[in-house]
């Protein structure tokens, strides 16, 4: 009983900690601080250290690699340009303008994690609106839509979100036998998603935009040789992630090729920046009509000298994540050691009884709730514990395993602290002279995901009962 107690303590200090994050205390470092706290009062073990490692080095790695990728790229101009494009696709129609932004944010999301879309598109729109002379009204709009759709999005892919990862990861879900339940859903999710966007915020957008005034989309490329190489690997990472599991490799290599060689090109390493030198299809607009050309014209780094910060890149890319996955999955696994995660077990069980479409959305809202009360990260590793300690087993199994990533991926979007990634995003927006306070990101938030939520869930029990 003594070390349940303490077990819980370590457990709420830590999470106080990372989600206030005080100046000199980064999240892993805390999380580390409080897993030492944990081996110390012997509410983990030394023995469980190899196992946890062994859980998360996967999934963390994985994601570090995807955001490295989509840091280089944002360097090079790449989602600067995909931005520019489909402001130009909407012809000076707000309303379409916002729906392909929110398209835009949602195939980010999927394919660069919900972290790239949050806060790489994030200031590209903002810097968009304000080319645009938006009213401020319409541009709150547009921002707490690519935020939303940063979370609300990322659930087709394993890579879209660390949540993801470490779900599939912990119960052996294959990239492709993921992608098979959760591609649909992730759409269901997607288009539930705009519809609530549109009905909340239509009214705010203003009916016509000046294309003219936006910056030509050849321009925001600024290094050519890293912008044609991006086409290059996302392809073929795409088709690797497909690929790994029937080869028994981890994403987390697969991912990490990927960054590798997107790094060497933009450091301009000979031997990658030759394999790259074959132009990709880039598309070009020009006076509405859409063509395609073998090359991109670029800004001051169009030529071949090196022109992003390859190592401050580096340096920048969210490392702390991997000292943040083992430390706090370490201090969340002392929960389960002491038997606090066995009581949420058998509340699944319970909904487990009354049907697949109970089971989601039992499991669902129950772990999105937890999820904006105490963050994401530690809720979807104490669901997955609670969820293998369940008696569940078939279809309701898995229904539970889905529903802990859906929640997870979309419960954050209730409260600023549902997850790390929108504590960044909102301090991205205070540096660009936008605040939204917490009371009024509660509000939208919470009407906005209820419904989503609700929707998501209900498409992931029919999806699951109609091919199983």
């Amino acid at each position: 009983m003594v070390l349940a107690v303490v077990a819980a303590a370590i457990f709420v200090a830590t999470l106080v900690v990372v989600i206030w994050q005080p100046k000199g205390f980064p999240i892993g470092y805390t999380a580390l601080i409080g897993a030492v706290i944990a081996l110390a009062t012997t509410v983990v073990g030394l023995g469980d250290v190899p196992t946890v490692v062994g859980i998360v080095w996967n999934a963390t790695l994985t994601f570090v690699a995807v955001v490295l990728i989509s840091l280089i790229l944002d360097e090079a101009g790449f989602f600067e340009w995909a931005a520019l494009h489909v402001a130009r696709w909407g012809r000076g129609n707000g309303r379409l303008l916002f729906v392909l932004i929110v398209g835009l944010g949602a195939v980010i999301a999927a394919v660069f994690a919900n972290d790239g879309a949050a806060l790489i598109l994030t200031p590209i729109v903002v810097g968009m609106l304000r080319a645009l002379n938006m009213p401020a009204k319409a541009a709150l709009g547009f921002i707490l839509a690519t935020g939303f759709i940063a979370d609300t999005g990322s659930l087709p892919l394993v890579v879209s979100n660390l949540v993801n990862i470490v779900s599939a990861d912990y119960f052996g879900i294959g990239f492709a036998e993921y992608a098979a339940v959760m591609v649909p859903v992730g759409i269901v999710s997607v288009l539930a998603s705009l519809g609530m966007l549109l009905a909340y915020f239509g009214r705010s957008i203003p009916k016509r935009y000046d294309v003219l005034a936006l910056t030509r989309p050849a321009a925001a490329v600024k290094d050519r040789a890293t912008f044609r190489a991006g086409w290059v690997v996302l392809a073929v990472l795409l088709v690797g992630y497909f690929a790994a599991d029937p080869l028994g490799v981890p994403l987390a290599a697969v991912a990490g090729v990927g960054a590798v060689v997107i790094v060497l090109v933009a450091a301009r390493q000979p031997a990658f920046l030759f394999a790259c030198q074959a132009a990709s299809p880039v598309l070009v607009t020009t006076g509405g009509t859409v063509t395609v050309t073998a090359t991109a014209t670029s800004g001051s780094g169009g030529g071949s000298g090196r022109v992003i910060p390859v190592w401050k890149t580096i340096r920048e890319a969210p490392w702390q994540i991997v000292l943040f996955s083992i430390g706090m999955y370490l201090v969340v696994y002392g929960l389960q050691n002491q038997g606090l995660t066995d009581s949420l077990a058998r509340l699944f069980d319970v909904f487990g009884d009354h049907g697949v479409l109970v089971t989601a959305l039992g499991v669902g809202f129950v772990i999105a709730i937890l999820a904006s009360l105490m963050n994401n990260m530690p809720t979807v590793l104490i669901a997955a514990l609670a969820i293998g300690g369940a008696g569940a087993t078939g279809l309701t199994h898995e229904v539970m395993i889905y529903a802990n990533v859906i929640g997870s991926d979309l419960g954050p979007k209730i409260t600023p602290i549902g997850s790390l990634a929108t504590l960044l995003w909102l301090h991205v927006l205070d540096r660009k002279g936008i605040h939204i306070g917490w009371g009024q990101y509660f509000r939208t938030g919470i009407v906005l995901t209820v419904p989503v939520l609700a929707v998501t869930l209900t498409a992931l029990a029919g999806w699951l009962t109609l091919i199983r």
